[in-house]
Parts: C-alpha cells; structure tokens; sequence
C-alpha cells in the first residue's frame, strides 16, 4: 500500500512530528488532516485563546493527539501535531513565533 500524504500544508516542525508518528497513528492523523483540508473549522476543534496573538489558531483533537494549526486564507495549517498528556501547550507561544 502506497504511503499517503496529507493534503493540508505542515509546517516544517508539523512534518517532523508527523513523521515520527507510528504508521497506524499516521493513517489516522492524514484522514482527520485532509478532513481539515476541506472543512477547517469542524465542530470538533476549539479556536484557542493566546494573548496577544492576532492569528486564528485552533485545536482538533483526535483521542490522545492534538493537531494544532493556524487559519490562514480559510485554510489550515498545521503547527505541530502531540500527544495529550503530557503536552500541555507551554511551546505554542514559540512555535508561532517561527511561523
């Protein structure tokens, strides 16, 4: 079977995460990301709250993983991709400062 790819835009730090990912949490995270290609704003995900932040950013969870991206021209894309616990958000402030 051919690796398949997610059709949104991963940031560089996003393609590492997700390489890193198992091949079965793999599978998952490209069919819920290329939901998200075509439905950014899902009833699902939560539009997060950070100070002083002018981006949209959001977070669709997917049982323990959070994929959490950024609007951009109504579309998505993904910052980085974790497993909850242990992420508790404390790097997002310095991974949209080197979007």
């Amino acid at each position: 079977m051919p690796k398949s790819k997610p059709n949104a835009f991963l940031y560089p730090y996003a393609w590492d995460d997700f390489n890193r990912l198992p091949g079965n949490v793999r599978r998952q995270i490209t069919v819920t990301i290329n939901a998200l290609a075509k439905n950014p704003r899902p009833s699902a995900s939560k539009q997060l709250d950070i100070p002083g932040e002018t981006m949209e950013v959001r977070r669709f969870s997917m049982g323990h993983w959070r994929i959490i991206y950024t609007m951009e021209n109504e579309q998505a894309m993904i910052i980085t991709i974790r497993r909850r616990p242990p992420y508790d958000y404390e790097d997002l402030e310095n991974l949209l400062k080197g979007l």
